[in-house]
Protein backbone atom coordinates (compact mmCIF):
# COMPACT_ATOMS: atom_id res chain seq x y z
CA UNK A 1 0.00 0.00 0.00
CA UNK A 2 1.12 3.53 -0.77
CA UNK A 3 1.08 6.31 1.84
CA UNK A 4 -1.49 9.12 1.80
CA UNK A 5 -0.75 12.60 3.12
CA UNK A 6 -2.72 15.83 3.51
CA UNK A 7 -1.19 18.67 1.52
CA UNK A 8 -4.11 21.10 1.25
CA UNK A 9 -6.98 22.35 3.42
CA UNK A 10 -9.87 24.74 2.89
CA UNK A 11 -12.87 25.67 5.05
CA UNK A 12 -16.12 27.56 4.98
CA UNK A 13 -17.73 27.59 8.44
CA UNK A 14 -20.32 29.61 10.38
CA UNK A 15 -17.34 31.78 11.42
CA UNK A 16 -16.66 32.79 7.82
CA UNK A 17 -14.64 31.94 4.74
CA UNK A 18 -11.24 30.36 5.30
CA UNK A 19 -9.14 28.62 7.92
CA UNK A 20 -8.17 32.01 9.37
CA UNK A 21 -11.79 32.81 10.28
CA UNK A 22 -12.32 29.33 11.73
CA UNK A 23 -9.17 29.55 13.84
CA UNK A 24 -10.05 33.04 15.10
CA UNK A 25 -13.49 31.84 16.21
CA UNK A 26 -12.04 28.85 18.03
CA UNK A 27 -9.28 30.91 19.65
CA UNK A 28 -11.78 33.41 21.05
CA UNK A 29 -14.22 30.68 22.20
CA UNK A 30 -17.14 32.13 20.26
CA UNK A 31 -20.42 30.33 19.77
CA UNK A 32 -21.92 30.97 16.33
CA UNK A 33 -25.46 29.88 17.29
CA UNK A 34 -28.13 32.53 16.66
CA UNK A 35 -31.87 32.91 17.06
CA UNK A 36 -33.40 32.79 13.57
CA UNK A 37 -36.05 35.50 13.36
CA UNK A 38 -37.60 34.05 10.19
CA UNK A 39 -38.46 30.86 12.06
CA UNK A 40 -40.31 32.61 14.89
CA UNK A 41 -43.77 32.16 13.34
CA UNK A 42 -43.30 28.58 12.15
CA UNK A 43 -45.89 26.46 13.93
CA UNK A 44 -44.60 23.16 15.29
CA UNK A 45 -40.92 24.09 14.94
CA UNK A 46 -39.73 24.16 18.55
CA UNK A 47 -36.06 24.78 17.78
CA UNK A 48 -35.54 28.36 16.62
CA UNK A 49 -31.74 28.39 16.68
CA UNK A 50 -29.05 27.58 14.13
CA UNK A 51 -25.45 28.41 13.18
CA UNK A 52 -25.86 30.17 9.82
CA UNK A 53 -23.26 31.63 7.50
CA UNK A 54 -23.64 34.88 5.61
CA UNK A 55 -23.59 33.50 2.09
CA UNK A 56 -20.87 35.01 -0.04
CA UNK A 57 -21.77 35.49 -3.72
CA UNK A 58 -20.19 33.14 -6.24
CA UNK A 59 -17.75 35.95 -7.01
CA UNK A 60 -15.27 34.82 -9.61
CA UNK A 61 -17.19 31.62 -10.35
CA UNK A 62 -18.39 32.08 -13.96
CA UNK A 63 -22.16 32.12 -14.41
CA UNK A 64 -22.17 28.95 -16.54
CA UNK A 65 -21.01 27.07 -13.41
CA UNK A 66 -22.70 29.22 -10.77
CA UNK A 67 -26.22 28.89 -12.23
CA UNK A 68 -26.42 25.24 -11.12
CA UNK A 69 -24.84 25.85 -7.72
CA UNK A 70 -26.83 26.09 -4.50
CA UNK A 71 -25.09 27.47 -1.37
CA UNK A 72 -23.53 24.08 -0.55
CA UNK A 73 -21.81 23.89 -3.93
CA UNK A 74 -20.58 27.47 -3.62
CA UNK A 75 -19.23 26.64 -0.15
CA UNK A 76 -17.44 23.59 -1.57
CA UNK A 77 -15.94 25.64 -4.41
CA UNK A 78 -14.59 28.28 -2.00
CA UNK A 79 -13.14 25.62 0.31
CA UNK A 80 -11.60 23.70 -2.61
CA UNK A 81 -9.91 26.81 -3.94
CA UNK A 82 -8.37 27.48 -0.53
CA UNK A 83 -7.25 23.84 -0.35
CA UNK A 84 -5.55 24.07 -3.76
CA UNK A 85 -3.91 27.36 -2.86
CA UNK A 86 -2.58 26.00 0.44
CA UNK A 87 -1.25 22.95 -1.42
CA UNK A 88 0.50 25.07 -4.02
CA UNK A 89 -1.45 23.36 -6.80
CA UNK A 90 -2.26 25.34 -9.94
CA UNK A 91 -5.65 24.87 -11.60
CA UNK A 92 -3.81 23.60 -14.69
CA UNK A 93 -2.69 20.56 -12.68
CA UNK A 94 -6.30 19.70 -11.90
CA UNK A 95 -8.19 19.76 -15.20
CA UNK A 96 -7.82 16.93 -17.72
CA UNK A 97 -5.69 14.89 -15.31
CA UNK A 98 -7.05 11.33 -14.94
CA UNK A 99 -4.95 10.89 -11.77
CA UNK A 100 -6.69 13.81 -9.98
CA UNK A 101 -10.04 12.97 -8.37
CA UNK A 102 -12.80 14.52 -6.28
CA UNK A 103 -15.05 13.03 -3.56
CA UNK A 104 -17.56 15.18 -1.67
CA UNK A 105 -20.32 14.09 0.69
CA UNK A 106 -23.47 15.72 2.02
CA UNK A 107 -26.80 14.59 3.43
CA UNK A 108 -29.04 15.46 0.45
CA UNK A 109 -29.45 17.79 -2.50
CA UNK A 110 -29.99 21.49 -1.80
CA UNK A 111 -32.80 21.75 0.77
CA UNK A 112 -33.38 25.39 -0.15
CA UNK A 113 -33.95 24.53 -3.81
CA UNK A 114 -36.01 21.44 -2.99
CA UNK A 115 -38.30 23.47 -0.74
CA UNK A 116 -38.81 26.37 -3.14
CA UNK A 117 -39.25 24.16 -6.21
CA UNK A 118 -41.80 21.84 -4.66
CA UNK A 119 -43.62 24.71 -2.97
CA UNK A 120 -44.20 26.23 -6.39
CA UNK A 121 -45.21 22.88 -7.86
CA UNK A 122 -47.73 22.16 -5.10
CA UNK A 123 -49.09 25.69 -5.29
CA UNK A 124 -49.46 25.90 -9.06
CA UNK A 125 -49.47 22.27 -10.20
CA UNK A 126 -47.28 23.26 -13.12
CA UNK A 127 -44.08 21.39 -13.95
CA UNK A 128 -43.00 24.26 -16.14
CA UNK A 129 -42.10 26.01 -12.88
CA UNK A 130 -39.04 23.74 -12.64
CA UNK A 131 -35.84 25.02 -14.25
CA UNK A 132 -33.10 22.74 -15.51
CA UNK A 133 -30.73 24.43 -13.07
CA UNK A 134 -33.02 23.38 -10.18
CA UNK A 135 -32.43 19.74 -11.08
CA UNK A 136 -28.66 20.10 -10.80
CA UNK A 137 -29.03 21.88 -7.43
CA UNK A 138 -31.28 19.21 -5.95
CA UNK A 139 -29.60 16.09 -7.31
CA UNK A 140 -28.07 13.89 -4.60
CA UNK A 141 -24.47 14.47 -5.73
CA UNK A 142 -24.86 18.19 -6.43
CA UNK A 143 -21.74 19.41 -4.61
CA UNK A 144 -19.25 17.03 -6.22
CA UNK A 145 -20.96 17.36 -9.61
CA UNK A 146 -20.65 21.14 -9.57
CA UNK A 147 -17.15 21.17 -8.09
CA UNK A 148 -15.83 18.66 -10.62
CA UNK A 149 -17.32 20.64 -13.51
CA UNK A 150 -16.00 23.93 -12.16
CA UNK A 151 -12.45 22.61 -11.82
CA UNK A 152 -12.56 20.37 -14.91
CA UNK A 153 -11.79 17.21 -12.93
CA UNK A 154 -11.63 14.05 -15.06
CA UNK A 155 -10.29 11.58 -12.50
CA UNK A 156 -12.43 9.62 -10.06
CA UNK A 157 -15.54 11.62 -9.09
CA UNK A 158 -17.68 10.21 -6.26
CA UNK A 159 -20.31 11.31 -3.76
CA UNK A 160 -20.82 9.84 -0.31
CA UNK A 161 -24.18 10.20 1.41
CA UNK A 162 -24.48 8.80 4.92
CA UNK A 163 -25.97 11.66 6.95
CA UNK A 164 -23.45 13.09 9.41
CA UNK A 165 -20.76 10.57 8.41
CA UNK A 166 -20.85 11.66 4.75
CA UNK A 167 -17.85 13.99 4.78
CA UNK A 168 -15.55 11.73 6.78
CA UNK A 169 -16.50 8.80 4.55
CA UNK A 170 -15.39 10.94 1.60
CA UNK A 171 -11.99 11.45 3.19
CA UNK A 172 -11.76 7.74 3.97
CA UNK A 173 -12.65 6.84 0.38
CA UNK A 174 -9.96 9.20 -0.88
CA UNK A 175 -7.46 7.60 1.50
CA UNK A 176 -8.28 4.16 0.06
CA UNK A 177 -7.96 5.32 -3.56
CA UNK A 178 -4.60 6.94 -2.88
CA UNK A 179 -3.08 4.03 -0.98
CA UNK A 180 -4.22 1.50 -3.61
CA UNK A 181 -2.53 3.60 -6.29
CA UNK A 182 -5.64 4.47 -8.31
CA UNK A 183 -5.21 8.24 -7.93
CA UNK A 184 -2.34 10.61 -7.13
CA UNK A 185 -4.34 13.54 -5.71
CA UNK A 186 -7.94 13.85 -4.53
CA UNK A 187 -9.97 16.81 -3.30
CA UNK A 188 -12.29 15.36 -0.66
CA UNK A 189 -14.61 16.43 2.14
CA UNK A 190 -18.16 17.56 2.71
CA UNK A 191 -20.57 20.46 2.25
CA UNK A 192 -23.93 21.39 3.74
CA UNK A 193 -26.43 24.25 3.68
CA UNK A 194 -28.88 25.35 6.37
CA UNK A 195 -32.65 25.39 5.98
CA UNK A 196 -35.70 25.27 8.25
CA UNK A 197 -36.63 21.85 6.89
CA UNK A 198 -33.27 20.46 8.05
CA UNK A 199 -33.69 21.70 11.62
CA UNK A 200 -37.35 20.65 11.46
CA UNK A 201 -36.35 17.07 10.63
CA UNK A 202 -34.23 16.84 13.78
CA UNK A 203 -36.92 18.60 15.79
CA UNK A 204 -39.46 15.93 14.79
CA UNK A 205 -37.00 13.31 16.06
CA UNK A 206 -36.61 15.19 19.38
CA UNK A 207 -32.92 15.64 18.58
CA UNK A 208 -32.79 19.45 18.13
CA UNK A 209 -32.06 21.94 20.91
CA UNK A 210 -35.25 23.69 22.08
CA UNK A 211 -34.52 25.05 25.57
CA UNK A 212 -32.15 27.86 24.62
CA UNK A 213 -34.09 29.92 22.09
CA UNK A 214 -33.80 32.89 24.45
CA UNK A 215 -30.01 32.50 24.86
CA UNK A 216 -28.68 30.81 21.74
CA UNK A 217 -25.03 31.26 22.66
CA UNK A 218 -25.53 28.61 25.37
CA UNK A 219 -26.30 25.77 22.94
CA UNK A 220 -25.38 23.15 21.83
CA UNK A 221 -23.85 21.68 24.97
CA UNK A 222 -21.89 18.52 24.11
CA UNK A 223 -21.41 16.14 27.07
CA UNK A 224 -23.06 18.64 29.42
CA UNK A 225 -25.60 17.85 32.12
CA UNK A 226 -28.04 20.33 30.60
CA UNK A 227 -27.64 19.39 26.93
CA UNK A 228 -30.92 19.15 25.05
CA UNK A 229 -30.04 18.49 21.41
CA UNK A 230 -28.08 19.60 18.39
CA UNK A 231 -27.96 22.92 16.53
CA UNK A 232 -27.72 22.76 12.74
CA UNK A 233 -24.94 24.68 10.99
CA UNK A 234 -23.61 24.98 7.44
CA UNK A 235 -20.37 25.20 5.51
CA UNK A 236 -17.78 23.01 3.79
CA UNK A 237 -14.46 21.37 4.56
CA UNK A 238 -12.24 20.24 1.68
CA UNK A 239 -8.83 18.55 1.94
CA UNK A 240 -6.29 17.58 -0.68
CA UNK A 241 -5.11 14.02 -0.08
CA UNK A 242 -2.00 13.09 -2.02
CA UNK A 243 0.25 10.08 -2.52
CA UNK A 244 3.42 10.64 -0.47
CA UNK A 245 6.00 10.18 -3.24
CA UNK A 246 3.99 12.46 -5.52
CA UNK A 247 3.84 15.14 -2.83
CA UNK A 248 7.55 14.90 -2.09
CA UNK A 249 8.45 15.03 -5.79
CA UNK A 250 6.76 18.41 -6.16
CA UNK A 251 8.12 19.72 -2.83
CA UNK A 252 4.70 20.05 -1.20
CA UNK A 253 4.26 21.01 2.44
CA UNK A 254 2.73 18.06 4.29
CA UNK A 255 0.27 18.86 7.07
CA UNK A 256 -0.24 15.27 8.28
CA UNK A 257 -0.47 11.67 7.18
CA UNK A 258 -3.70 9.67 7.11
CA UNK A 259 -2.90 6.26 8.56
CA UNK A 260 -6.18 4.59 9.48
CA UNK A 261 -9.87 4.60 8.59
CA UNK A 262 -12.92 2.47 9.24
CA UNK A 263 -16.64 2.81 8.60
CA UNK A 264 -19.39 0.40 9.61
CA UNK A 265 -23.08 0.07 10.48
CA UNK A 266 -24.58 -1.01 13.78
CA UNK A 267 -27.31 -3.16 12.25
CA UNK A 268 -29.44 -2.75 15.36
CA UNK A 269 -31.33 0.57 15.44
CA UNK A 270 -32.01 3.26 12.87
CA UNK A 271 -31.74 6.25 15.21
CA UNK A 272 -30.19 5.06 18.49
CA UNK A 273 -26.40 5.01 18.74
CA UNK A 274 -24.78 1.71 19.67
CA UNK A 275 -21.74 2.22 21.94
CA UNK A 276 -20.41 -1.27 21.25
CA UNK A 277 -20.29 -0.71 17.49
CA UNK A 278 -18.88 2.79 17.99
CA UNK A 279 -16.10 1.13 19.96
CA UNK A 280 -15.54 -1.42 17.17
CA UNK A 281 -15.34 1.38 14.59
CA UNK A 282 -12.77 3.38 16.55
CA UNK A 283 -10.68 0.34 17.53
CA UNK A 284 -10.62 -0.96 13.95
CA UNK A 285 -9.45 2.42 12.62
CA UNK A 286 -6.75 2.65 15.29
CA UNK A 287 -5.63 -0.95 14.63
CA UNK A 288 -5.53 -0.31 10.88
CA UNK A 289 -3.20 2.60 11.64
CA UNK A 290 -0.87 0.21 13.48
CA UNK A 291 -1.65 1.97 16.74
CA UNK A 292 -3.38 1.34 20.03
CA UNK A 293 -5.25 3.55 22.49
CA UNK A 294 -2.03 4.66 24.19
CA UNK A 295 -0.72 6.12 20.92
CA UNK A 296 -3.68 8.49 20.50
CA UNK A 297 -2.90 11.96 21.85
CA UNK A 298 -6.33 13.47 21.23
CA UNK A 299 -9.85 12.48 20.18
CA UNK A 300 -12.04 14.93 18.29
CA UNK A 301 -15.46 13.60 19.23
CA UNK A 302 -18.60 13.65 17.13
CA UNK A 303 -20.61 14.73 20.22
CA UNK A 304 -23.49 16.85 18.93
CA UNK A 305 -25.20 17.63 22.24
CA UNK A 306 -27.95 15.00 22.02
CA UNK A 307 -28.67 13.08 25.20
CA UNK A 308 -28.36 9.56 23.81
CA UNK A 309 -25.59 10.18 21.27
CA UNK A 310 -23.16 11.85 23.68
CA UNK A 311 -23.73 9.16 26.32
CA UNK A 312 -23.10 6.36 23.81
CA UNK A 313 -19.90 7.95 22.48
CA UNK A 314 -18.64 8.52 26.02
CA UNK A 315 -19.28 4.88 26.86
CA UNK A 316 -17.36 3.74 23.78
CA UNK A 317 -14.46 6.09 24.53
CA UNK A 318 -14.21 4.81 28.12
CA UNK A 319 -13.84 1.28 26.77
CA UNK A 320 -10.88 2.27 24.59
CA UNK A 321 -9.26 4.78 26.93
CA UNK A 322 -10.19 3.30 30.33
CA UNK A 323 -7.97 5.49 32.48
CA UNK A 324 -9.23 8.73 30.98
CA UNK A 325 -5.75 9.88 29.98
CA UNK A 326 -6.57 10.86 26.41
CA UNK A 327 -8.05 14.37 25.99
CA UNK A 328 -11.43 14.48 24.26
CA UNK A 329 -13.31 17.52 22.97
CA UNK A 330 -16.14 18.41 20.59
CA UNK A 331 -16.29 21.50 18.39
CA UNK A 332 -20.08 21.54 17.96
CA UNK A 333 -20.46 24.21 20.67
CA UNK A 334 -18.59 26.65 18.41
CA UNK A 335 -20.03 25.98 14.95
CA UNK A 336 -23.08 23.80 15.54
CA UNK A 337 -23.55 20.54 13.71
CA UNK A 338 -22.62 21.05 10.07
CA UNK A 339 -23.94 17.56 9.30
CA UNK A 340 -22.24 16.06 6.23
CA UNK A 341 -19.53 18.74 6.40
CA UNK A 342 -18.83 18.26 10.11
CA UNK A 343 -16.24 15.49 9.76
CA UNK A 344 -13.93 17.36 7.33
CA UNK A 345 -14.38 20.78 9.00
CA UNK A 346 -13.54 19.34 12.43
CA UNK A 347 -10.73 17.25 10.94
CA UNK A 348 -9.17 20.44 9.58
CA UNK A 349 -9.63 22.13 12.98
CA UNK A 350 -7.83 19.16 14.56
CA UNK A 351 -4.96 19.62 12.10
CA UNK A 352 -4.83 23.29 13.14
CA UNK A 353 -4.57 22.15 16.77
CA UNK A 354 -1.77 19.77 15.80
CA UNK A 355 0.18 22.61 14.22
CA UNK A 356 -0.46 25.04 17.09
CA UNK A 357 0.21 22.53 19.87
CA UNK A 358 -3.09 23.31 21.58
CA UNK A 359 -6.35 21.44 22.18
CA UNK A 360 -9.51 23.53 21.98
CA UNK A 361 -12.01 22.81 24.76
CA UNK A 362 -15.63 21.75 24.38
CA UNK A 363 -17.59 24.99 24.45
CA UNK A 364 -20.65 25.17 26.75
CA UNK A 365 -19.46 22.16 28.73
CA UNK A 366 -19.99 23.53 32.26
CA UNK A 367 -21.03 20.40 34.14
CA UNK A 368 -20.08 17.00 32.75
CA UNK A 369 -23.17 14.79 32.69
CA UNK A 370 -23.16 11.63 34.79
CA UNK A 371 -23.63 9.47 31.70
CA UNK A 372 -20.61 11.14 30.03
CA UNK A 373 -18.11 10.83 32.89
CA UNK A 374 -15.03 8.64 32.80
CA UNK A 375 -13.58 10.53 29.82
CA UNK A 376 -10.90 13.23 30.00
CA UNK A 377 -13.08 16.10 28.77
CA UNK A 378 -11.23 19.27 27.80
CA UNK A 379 -12.96 22.25 29.42
CA UNK A 380 -10.08 24.74 29.12
CA UNK A 381 -7.45 25.04 26.37
CA UNK A 382 -4.59 22.58 26.83
CA UNK A 383 -1.10 23.10 25.44
CA UNK A 384 -0.10 19.70 24.12
CA UNK A 385 1.90 18.30 21.24
CA UNK A 386 -0.42 16.13 19.17
CA UNK A 387 1.41 13.45 17.21
CA UNK A 388 -1.58 11.24 16.50
CA UNK A 389 -5.31 11.91 16.77
CA UNK A 390 -8.64 10.19 16.15
CA UNK A 391 -11.61 11.87 14.46
CA UNK A 392 -15.13 10.45 14.90
CA UNK A 393 -18.34 10.86 12.87
CA UNK A 394 -21.47 8.96 13.90
CA UNK A 395 -24.67 9.24 11.87
CA UNK A 396 -28.37 8.40 12.01
CA UNK A 397 -28.95 5.04 10.39
CA UNK A 398 -26.30 3.55 12.65
CA UNK A 399 -23.47 4.52 10.27
CA UNK A 400 -20.14 5.13 11.97
CA UNK A 401 -16.81 6.45 10.69
CA UNK A 402 -13.43 7.03 12.34
CA UNK A 403 -10.17 8.33 10.90
CA UNK A 404 -6.63 8.45 12.33
CA UNK A 405 -4.01 11.06 11.40
CA UNK A 406 -0.42 11.51 12.59
CA UNK A 407 2.09 14.30 12.25
CA UNK A 408 4.60 14.01 9.42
Amino acid sequence: MKRAVITGMGVVSPFGYGIGDLTAGLDTKRCSTRYIDQWASLEGLNSKVAAPLDIKPGGKIPRKYRRTMSPMSIFAAHAAEEALQSAGVDRKQVGDNPRFGCIVGHTSGSPQTLYSAYSELIKNGNYNMFAASDFFRTISHTAVLNLAQYLGITGTVMATSAACASGLQAVGAAFDLIRTGRQDMILCGGAEELHKTVTGSFDILFAASTNYNDRPEATPRPFDRDRDGLVCGEGAGILLIEELAHARARGAEIFAEVIGFHTCGNGSHISRSDPEIMQVCMETAVKAAGMNGENIDYVNAHATGTEQGDAAESSALKSIFPEGKTPVSSLKGYIGHTLGASGPIELIASLVMMRKGVIYPTLNLDNVAEDCKGVLHVQQPIEKQIHCFLKNSFAFGGINAALVCRSY
